[in-house]
């Protein structure tokens, strides 16, 4: 938990919000709205003001709410941080909202908008007129609603804890026995586990159909079809359409599942098995002891700020910032909710690193990755433009993985016996190769989900082990039907931030990009990644790709040859 919000908030003194106003407090937060309803707004001058202090109370809020949903997510089982998160979720989010819509209905108005520089304001023009179409006052109800299933999804699986082992475990940490040599070990460990989510499965369908109806409503709210087509909009993903995702699932058919099959039947013959089960799918295939990079979240942290400070000392010097300032929560523990997040404190402009490290090499690769989410929040902390210190994710992903890729080198701080080094290596490369597939899967199964809204519970099972077959692997699930059909239920993304999954795909071709770029010269790759990060969310989608060195281009001619070098790679490090 971070616990310097104070000191670290004078880097950023308000000039418009009063130091002693609680951003969390509906009665202070509402004459903020007001003054910025009532200001005149007589030049261009005048408006770039209005939409700084705009900016800054934007922040604000935004601080004040990512306050308590850090904290009720690194203790899910305090009923006081769940009221507190709670409280904000239904008392101040539905309030803001409507004086959110009336300020960008003004600034839609204000015939001193089109004289505002196009360079510098086209893309927050954009975006406002895009949510002064979206809003619907009906929705805001719901969206509250909306996001407390949300929660009531984060709280139920960060409940789950299985006993194993002579100890209470949780389900990150069972994630461990995954890379025991002892298939009998993985294998109870792996029914362990699977038993006590599916111990909750009934309860998570009935959360998901209550999800599933009222997101329908939200988009036929605001004139939609279907939730999916609301979503392109209110993700503001102007530079693709659904059409292009499913080429992309295409794709990644042709070129990628392919690949991770060949890699599973080679996995298949160095284990000397008949067939894979699903808990042979991390396990070294030699038969060795699994890697352990680290102990103690400590030595995770040690360890990435010297692989940071040898990719650039000034990135190593911003991670170093947020271990100072006590914003790194980064090992599992029960109460604690799953998965790995990246939030920016906003009036503070610092980022928080969220996950769940138990010793694997996996939890080196989420901290690179979420590093690379925290080098992008350093990178616009002098933006004024509250809007402008994010970027469309699907650019802020290829920040997390191209860091990843970048640091490939430089896991040597971990392993330093070779052998260790290449398995890590060729371990983060099949990571690549296992995801792709993932996120199609994911993502073509949500795009069915939302466009057949009324749907049964036996539909939506026969169309998930439908859209397995199509990308998955050659894993052999006999007597496991059911731990199959409810498999998308782990998939965080599917509850919590419904069709944010493509841009992990978008992103990951964007970073091989960047990867393949690096090899031919590291420093101009990381000069370029850091240039493109400055620019944040001030320009279109396009740009901030170009601006890396890389296209926004998802098409198979781009991913073929991108494929062809990961194999090459990967047969590289298997000799």
């Amino acid at each position: 938990m971070p616990t310097q919000t104070v000191d670290l908030r004078k880097e950023f003194p308000r000039r418009f919000v009063a130091d002693h106003a609680d951003m969390g407090d509906w009665p202070q937060i509402a004459p903020y709205f007001e003054r910025l309803t009532a200001r005149d707004l007589n030049s261009p001058d005048d408006l770039e003001r209005w939409l700084e202090d705009m900016s800054e109370l934007s922040a604000c809020i935004d601080e004040a709410e990512s306050d308590r949903y850090v904290a009720m997510t690194c203790q899910t089982d305090d009923p006081e941080r769940e009221k507190r998160f709670l409280d904000f979720v239904e008392n101040v989010t539905p309030k803001c909202k409507p004086n959110w819509h009336k300020l960008y209905e003004r600034y839609a108005a204000c015939t001193h908008a089109a004289e505002l520089p196009t360079t510098r304001y086209e893309v927050l023009d954009r975006s406002i007129r895009n949510q002064v179409a979206l809003y619907r006052d009906e929705n805001v109800p719901l969206e509250t609603e909306d996001e407390k299933l949300r929660q009531t999804y984060e709280k139920t699986v960060g409940a789950m804890t299985v006993e194993f082992d002579g100890t209470e475990q949780t389900l990150p940490q069972m994630g461990r026995y995954q890379e025991e040599p002892d298939r009998d070990l993985r294998r109870r460990a792996w029914e362990s586990t699977t038993e006590r989510r599916l111990a909750d499965a009934d309860k998570l369908d009935e959360l998901f159909d209550q999800m599933i109806a009222l997101r329908t409503t939200i988009a036929r709210n605001a004139g939609y079809d279907s939730y999916r087509d609301y979503v392109f909009s209110l993700y503001e993903r102007f530079d693709y359409a659904p059409e292009d995702c499913r080429n992309f699932h295409d794709s990644i058919e042709e070129l990628v599942v392919p690949l991770l099959r060949t890699r599973q039947a080679k996995r298949r013959e160095q284990l000397g098995v008949d067939q894979l089960r699903p808990w042979d799918l991390t396990v070294d295939p030699k038969g060795r002891a699994a890697l352990k990079p680290f102990t103690t979240g400590g030595e995770l942290r040690d360890g990435c700020s010297r692989l940071f400070h040898r990719i650039s000392p000034e990135l190593g010097e911003q991670f170093d910032r947020l271990g100072e300032a006590d914003m790194l929560d980064l090992e599992s523990r029960k109460g604690k909710a799953p998965g790995g997040y990246q939030c920016c404190f906003d009036e503070q402009r610092m980022p928080f690193i969220f996950m769940n490290a138990v010793g694997l090499q996996r939890d080196v690769e989420t901290l690179i990755h979420e590093g690379g989410h925290a080098f992008h929040s350093f990178a616009v902390r002098d933006e004024p433009i509250h809007a402008y210190r994010s970027a469309p994710i699907e650019f802020c992903e290829v920040a997390s993985m191209s860091m990843e890729l970048l640091a490939l080198p430089h896991l040597d701080e971990f392993y330093p016996d070779a052998d260790a080094l290449r398995r890590a290596r060729r371990q983060q490369l099949e990571g690549v190769v296992t995801v792709l597939p993932w996120i199609a899967t994911i993502d073509a199964f949500q795009h069915w989900l939302y466009t057949h809204p009324d749907h049964t519970r036996q539909e939506r099972q026969d169309t998930w082990l439908a859209t397995l077959e199509r990308f998955g692997g050659d894993v052999d699930w006999t007597g496991l039907d059911r731990a199959k059909a409810y498999r998308w239920q782990a998939q965080l993304h599917l509850y919590r931030v419904p069709f944010y999954y493509v841009e992990y795909g978008i992103a990951q071709v964007g970073a091989l990009g960047m990867w393949t770029r690096s090899q031919q010269d590291a420093a101009q790759a990381v000069t370029d990644y850091r240039t493109a990060l400055a620019l944040g969310g001030s320009r279109p989608l396009p740009e901030l790709f170009s601006a890396a060195g890389v296209r926004f281009d998802f098409s198979a001619p781009v991913l073929r040859p991108l494929i062809e070098t990961l194999t090459d790679a990967l047969n590289e490090l298997d000799e």
